[in-house]
């Protein structure tokens, strides 16, 4: 397998790890510390897309068969579970470390996290079965 592969699957796993981690463990304990690591989170995610697509280009360009059918549905579901946590952590992580309105932000922190935490299950379950599809 090129380098450039196996360097762009390192990355990847590495910021997907570190992504879906996070959010289940933040959905788990109901987002207490999530305002710390919204940022770290999303900057997670996009090395994941960003290496993810890499990826797509260098093994899958030119085809659209079962394999990458499957993993089009983890990817459109990551691209969902980053924008909810966006649109909804985000804001929410804002005021927590503002002082405001500490329980409606860390009930919005809470949620944001636990419905990216179903959706990056789903993109995890994708790209695990993608290969036997």
């Amino acid at each position: 397998m090129p380098l450039a592969v196996l360097i762009a699957l390192s990355l990847h796993a590495l910021a997907a790890v570190f992504w879906v981690g996070t959010t289940f463990t933040l959905a788990r304990t109901g987002g207490i510390g999530g305002e710390r690591l919204f940022r770290p989170q999303m900057g997670a995610a996009t090395l994941a897309v960003l290496t993810g697509s890499y990826v797509w280009h260098l093994l899958h360009e030119g085809s659209f068969g079962p394999s990458e059918q499957v993993l089009a549905v983890g990817v459109v579901a990551a691209l969902i579970a980053a924008g909810v946590q966006g649109a909804l952590a985000g804001p929410a992580s804002r005021r927590l470390r503002a002082g405001h309105d500490e329980a409606a932000a860390r009930s919005r922190l809470a949620l944001a996290q636990r419905v990216a935490a179903v959706l990056l299950a789903v993109t995890l379950v994708c790209m695990v079965i993608a290969r036997d599809v």
